[in-house]
């Protein structure tokens, strides 16, 4: 039995990303901050609510709590969950405030998940985290003038975040050699993140990440991962 825990599961690319991996046989946890979305996105894909807001360390530690009383180890965390703080401003009208707190669900969130579920994850035979990142963190696609992502005016916390994603999936990786630790860029992917303006699908978008939450022991780590294999830092 491979238990499974993915944040922002109750829509989006997290609920196809569960979908697939109950299809595969995962015991999965949906996570969503509301009561209500964890139990209708349950009940939807046969997987296990789960209330949990990455920005609310009690609600995180409670969480942990209630994996580890009903099973005493986590196998793959998704961490999924994220916001764009409201879209795009102009740069000169964003504040330290805007970016607080996109830096405190797309970052933080994730090292308070890692803090909380790394006992759990280490107590698996294949401990798997995936950090959901994006090609807009990429430095060598926001430079290159031939990728949509160069392209993107006035847009500065999400794209921020999404790079630190990045090292800190490296450091946790170096870290934590026994876990494969990977950030996976979905692509362009239309979801109401982007008000549906991506031009991939969510099946195509989650494919990615249901590929790294299934790698096993001899699989990468510390790698940017998408759809063509590896992505450019």
């Amino acid at each position: 039995m491979t238990i499974t825990l993915i944040t922002g599961a109750n829509k989006g690319l997290g609920f196809e990303t569960a979908r697939r991996l109950v299809a595969a046989g995962h015991t999965v946890y949906a996570a969503a901050r509301n009561p209500d979305d964890a139990q209708r996105a349950a009940a939807e894909l046969g997987a296990r609510p789960l209330v949990l807001d990455v920005t609310d360390d009690a609600s995180v530690e409670r969480a942990a709590a209630r994996v580890s009383e009903e099973h005493g180890v986590l196998d793959v965390l998704v961490n999924n969950a994220g916001t764009n703080g409201g879209g795009r401003k102009p740069l000169a009208a964003c504040t330290g405030a805007d970016m607080a707190a996109v830096l405190d669900t797309n970052v933080v969130g994730i090292v308070r998940m890692l803090h909380a579920f790394l006992p759990l994850l280490e107590r698996s035979d294949n401990g798997v985290v995936v950090n959901v990142g994006s090609g807009m963190g990429s430095f060598a696609r926001v430079h290159d003038p031939e990728r949509a992502e160069s392209r993107v005016p006035d847009l500065l916390p999400y794209p921020v975040s999404k790079a630190a994603v990045s090292m800190l999936t490296v450091q946790y990786a170096r870290a934590y050699p026994n876990l494969r630790v990977n950030v996976v860029d979905p692509g362009p992917t239309a979801t109401d993140l982007n008000r549906f303006q991506g031009s991939q699908t969510v099946e195509q978008g989650a494919a990615p990440i249901v590929a790294a939450a299934l790698l096993t022991s001899g699989g990468p780590t510390g790698a940017f991962l998408g759809a063509d294999g590896v992505s450019p830092w």
